[in-house]
């Protein structure tokens, strides 16, 4: 095999490898958070059609975010059921590829 068959194959085998094995990022929207690692907020808005929320947050600590008002794409659709707009939550949120998904919500008194 010439050098450069052989470099095609190595980068054949490592793409088919990497396609295999779940990203952290998916591997942690599995994962339930306690309370007390989830983030403080309240909800400006639920797009229940869309999969949306606005949240004005606190500082998220596992992505080094400022304290704003953004836009959420959540997990699954369902978690929109048990919200509505003024509620104080408490949320969990990850990066996934650029994008901010809600993986868990829960309204607190």
């Amino acid at each position: 095999m010439n050098r450069f068959t052989q470099t095609l194959a190595a980068i054949a085998t490592a793409m088919v490898t990497l396609a295999a094995v779940p990203t952290v990022a998916h591997a942690q929207m599995d994962k339930k958070m306690d309370m007390s690692q989830m983030t403080d907020g309240e909800i400006r808005k639920v797009d229940k059609e869309a999969g949306k929320v606005t949240i004005k947050h606190g500082e998220i600590k596992n992505l080094e975010m400022p304290g704003m008002t953004m836009v959420f794409t959540a997990k699954e659709k369902s978690l929109l059921d048990k919200v509505q707009a003024g509620d104080k939550v408490k949320f969990a949120v990850i990066n996934d590829g650029g994008k901010m998904v809600v993986t868990d919500i829960q309204t607190v008194k």
